[in-house]
């Protein structure tokens, strides 16, 4: 330990030696400098001189004087750089003399740093590696009652596990069985309903060969032009059965002109009556449409049903639009909606047509609407028809609910009053029931000389 001693010794002195010569030389450097601005300052204030003196003197004496004078100022000026330098090389090897010995001391004192540190180093460590031997035992000493303790509870948990998933998987196993009742129940219920869906499947395909059967017996039904009128008239009478009450309507009614009509509606006036007769144009309806037909035999069958429909518009108009007996527009019914769309959206001329002898051309669907405005007008004009009666019946009623209103009033004030009669009993109750409790309570020098009246309050 004597070296680091003398070493610290040794070190603030090297480092005043240090800072005192930095500091000397700090003070050389601004001494040159000093000197420097003077020696410039004089040469140009010679230089200054001079040139005031030449221009005052004249003549070769004067010039050769100032010639000699800086040549004089030149030397001088050599002498102090001399001088300057000679200094300057000094300082610098002394400088150089201090900074070696400084060196060597630095280098003695980091030796003797390093081999403390070095010692220093070797105890830390020492220390250190006892110290890290110490927790390492206690630390193999914690982790092995740790794991002892770890081991246990898990043997512990591993015997609680095994005897939870026991009972679990008895539990999942009496679940899967009932499942598997369930399961099989549950099939065979649906087996039997399988065989009645497929019983059912059987009966429908029969119902389908049957209506199959029916649907080409439709087609030939709707073949034959008697048929066609029959199925419309039927169509027809339903229609205006489930519309109409039954004596707004007659059917096969004979006209005064000896004509039979399918239809008429009686209406109020001034419609009267209106005839409604069933045409159906079905030949050339379906001769154009045909798969084997031609762009000239399709055009061919358009006109042909064009004339068939103005036809029976001319027929309708001529034979049921009589004056003074029906109104002055007949109704001409076509059974078929997919006909009907075919007059008005292809054949508008045929509609025009129509127009013109007022006749109306109504399918299922716009003969519902017909209807529906029919009937909503015999029931406005019924209503009108029984207006007085009813006029009597509220009149009546307005005097029934005079007489229910006076009732009320007087039921009102009969609850009222009993309301407060109600009241006062309770009043009256509630006094005996004091009374009774203070005679219980033995209190009975509390009670007043005479029991008041109960009626009384």
């Amino acid at each position: 330990m004597m070296p680091d001693t003398a070493s610290t010794q040794i070190l603030p002195w090297l480092l005043a030696a240090l800072g005192l010569s930095l500091v000397l030389l700090v003070w050389l450097a601004f001494q040159v400098a000093a000197l420097a601005r003077r020696q410039d300052a004089v040469a140009q204030d010679l230089a200054d001189s001079l040139a005031d003196r030449v221009e005052h003197l004249l003549g070769h004496q004067q010039l050769q004087f100032v010639k000699e004078l800086q040549a004089a100022t030149s030397a001088a000026t050599d002498r102090v750089t001399d001088l300057l330098a000679e200094q300057g090389e000094r300082l610098q090897a002394r400088l150089a003399t201090q900074r070696e010995e400084t060196a060597l001391r630095l280098a003695e004192l980091g030796a003797g740093v390093a081999q403390g540190q070095e010692r220093l180093r070797s105890e830390l460590l020492a220390e250190t590696l006892r110290t890290l031997s110490e927790h390492a035992r206690a630390d193999r000493e914690l982790l092995q009652s740790g794991l002892q303790a770890a081991s246990a509870q898990l043997t512990h948990g591993i015997e609680g596990l095994g005897r939870t998933v026991g009972e679990r998987l008895d539990a999942i196993g009496g679940h899967v069985n009932q499942r598997l009742d369930e399961g099989f129940r549950k099939t065979n219920e649906t087996f039997v309903n399988v065989m009645a869906r497929l019983a059912t499947i059987d009966e429908a395909q029969k119902k389908i060969g049957d209506l199959t059967t029916n649907v080409v017996s439709l087609q030939e039904l709707l073949g034959d032009k008697r048929a066609r009128g029959a199925f419309g008239e039927v169509q027809l009478e339903a229609l205006v059965r489930n519309a109409l009450p039954p004596d707004a309507f007659d059917f096969q009614y004979t006209l005064p002109n000896s004509t039979r009509a399918d239809c008429v509606l009686r209406l109020p006036a001034p419609t009267g009556l209106v005839v409604v007769d069933s045409k159906f144009p079905l030949e050339n309806y379906h001769r154009m449409f045909a798969a084997d037909q031609g762009d000239a035999d399709r055009r061919t069958a358009q006109a042909a049903f064009r004339a068939d429909v103005k036809k029976h518009v001319d027929a309708i108009a001529s034979k049921y639009i009589l004056p003074g007996v029906t109104s002055d527009g007949a109704v001409m019914f076509v059974p078929a909606e997919a006909v009907f769309a075919e007059i008005h959206a292809y054949h508008p001329e045929v509609v025009t047509h129509a127009l013109a002898k007022r006749v109306w051309i109504v399918s299922p669907t716009t003969l519902m609407a017909v209807l529906n405005t029919a009937r909503a007008v015999l029931k406005d004009v019924e209503t009108r028809r029984q207006i007085h009666v009813i006029q009597d019946a509220l009149g009546k009623l307005a005097k029934d609910f005079a007489r229910f209103d006076e009732r009320m009033q007087k039921l009102a004030t009969h609850i009222r009053q009993a309301g407060e009669d109600v009241a006062d009993v309770q009043t009256s109750s509630r006094k005996i029931t004091a009374h009774f409790q203070k005679i219980e309570a033995a209190r009975l020098d509390d009670l007043p000389p005479a029991l008041p009246e109960l009626d009384g309050d």
